[in-house]
């Protein structure tokens, strides 16, 4: 009897414990943290599309695998904080890692410098390297009045004994480029090799350069590491307080001869777009302009610049000069003051006026029309993505997609059992009646049995 006696009071003592604590539904851990978008994609179309209709801030990146044809990669869709978290837990599946830079995005100033040691053997790679910055530091000033030095420039290294190779990153006060055509080196959505990250099939993955003397500002809750890696993303500008720098051909019948000139916050004088071009997003640029041209107003986009950190357009607008602040036109004829900006992500678009009495003045936001929103153009769903990264990391084709939300019983045990069990709790947190001893003895008798 006395076993008996210990067992009841450890039955009421269970009771009293589920009673006081029931049970929540079951856990199941996910790999998706710490944010809620991790997706990739075969094609960067696709990707580009999905990160664009996204309501996080989230960006694209390239990913190249072991053991597969040259050249062939596919396409994460993740935000920066996410990805770094991921990046230092799976180094082995992530190390060849790329930032796809978007089309016509706003971008630091960077440079890709390689040269092949044997061919060169009287180079020195370092002082060509000092030599580059110090170069472009004096013109940075020259034409553009901006005070910079080899403190500014994250200098990373990749290099091995056949081939020198850098990249150096220009992390501006204030400062970058109306995009990669400014800059004047690469193409649209360009695949840019990341910190710590190497080729496939090599093994020199990008580190801070010896003669590096840049050094990343440390934030709050964010190591000396992490603020490196996100000095290094080309793209990763924030909207505000930023200057656009801007180098043009004039537009003119001489222009074929003619040197290249450097124009900061202007343009060549256009009825429609700045150097006849329009946004990455043509649909939005049409909304824009029906909102210059009404009431007989015949306003037009001067220029446009894409931040893809924070998925803004911004519109500098001439021969407009309404302003929502005083509910009328200015008077000045100061074409930069108004601006409209889009907000892609939230889907959302506003007035900002410079005039000297407005103050910076933001207008209310307004939604964009539902049938230029991307969500709204695009229907993306998880059968798009051909490739899906588990718990250990691996990133493997996806053969039924379905079948990821539902993780295998051999592993979270027997389905069917848990059901039951939760069932049997269920009905007896329900039953607020004492337990007969009758019944206690029946339950100790079936468990002595077994």
């Amino acid at each position: 009897m006395k076993n008996w006696g210990d067992r009841l009071k450890k039955v009421e003592q269970l009771a009293q414990s589920f009673q006081l604590h029931p049970l929540a539904t079951h856990y199941k851990p996910r790999l998706r943290q710490p944010s809620s978008v991790w997706k990739l994609f075969p094609r960067q179309s696709m990707a580009i599309s999905c990160a664009q209709s996204s309501k996080e801030a989230v960006h694209v990146f390239a990913l190249e695998k072991e053991k597969t044809p040259m050249g062939q990669r596919i396409y994460l869709v993740t935000s920066y904080s996410e990805l770094w978290h991921y990046y230092r837990t799976y180094p082995q599946s992530l190390m060849h890692c790329y930032e796809v830079i978007p089309e016509g995005a706003v971008c630091k100033l960077y440079f890709d410098l390689e040269f092949h040691k044997p061919s060169n053997k009287g180079a020195d790679g370092k002082a060509m390297v000092a030599s580059l910055i110090e170069y472009v530091c004096y013109k940075l000033m020259a034409v553009y009045g901006i005070e910079s030095s080899a403190k500014n420039v994250l200098n990373l290294d990749s290099s091995t004994e056949e081939k020198f190779s850098r990249h150096l990153i220009f992390n501006l006060q204030n400062a970058a480029f109306k995009d990669n055509i400014h800059v004047g080196v690469y193409t649209k959505n360009r695949n840019f090799r990341l910190y710590k990250s190497s080729k496939a099939g090599k093994k020199a993955v990008f580190t801070v350069a010896d003669d590096n003397k840049f050094s990343a500002k440390a934030e709050k809750g964010i190591s000396v590491e992490e603020s490196t890696f996100l000095a290094s993303l080309v793209c990763n500008v924030s909207f505000t307080g930023q200057r656009i720098l801007t180098w043009d051909i004039p537009e003119t019948k001489e222009s074929k001869t003619s040197k290249p000139y450097c124009q900061e916050g202007s343009a060549p004088n256009s009825a429609s777009l700045s150097g006849g071009l329009s946004s990455p997003h043509q649909e939005v640029d049409a909304f824009v302009l029906t909102v210059v041209k009404k009431d007989g107003i015949q306003g037009s986009i001067r220029r446009w610049n894409y931040f893809a950190a924070e998925q803004l357009l911004i519109y500098d607008i001439a021969k407009y000069r309404w302003c929502e602040n005083v509910k009328r036109f200015h008077k000045s004829n100061n074409i930069m003051y108004v601006k409209i900006v889009v907000d892609l992500k939230d889907e959302m678009w506003y007035q900002k006026c410079h005039d000297p009495d407005c103050k910076n003045f933001r207008s209310s936001s307004y939604p964009l029309p539902q049938e230029i929103c991307v969500s709204y153009i695009l229907t993306l769903d998880e059968e798009d993505q051909a490739y899906l990264m588990d718990d250990a990391g691996n990133i493997e084709p996806s053969q039924a997609p379905q079948s990821t939300q539902e993780e295998s019983a051999d592993i979270w045990g027997d389905a069917q059992e848990d059901q039951d069990f939760l069932k049997s709790l269920d009905e007896f947190e329900q039953n607020s009646g004492e337990l007969s001893d009758q019944l206690l003895l029946n339950c100790m008798a079936e468990f002595d049995s077994q």
